[in-house]
């Protein structure tokens, strides 16, 4: 029965498992958005009264 051969199936998890915490990781750090957030600095708006003509 091949199912309980562990050498290929091994190999495969081993390799799997390589892809995921290596190659994945590295490619996903190396994205760089292009739009990068700023900080905005943060000033106080002046705020009015409504004029409510119907008042």
């Amino acid at each position: 029965m091949p199912q309980l051969n562990p050498a290929p199936w091994f190999a495969i998890l081993m390799f799997s498992w390589l892809v995921f915490l290596i190659i994945i990781p590295t490619k996903v750090m190396s994205h760089t958005s292009p739009n990068d957030p700023t900080h905005i600095e943060s000033e106080e708006h002046k705020t009015e009264p409504w004029n409510w003509p119907w008042q």
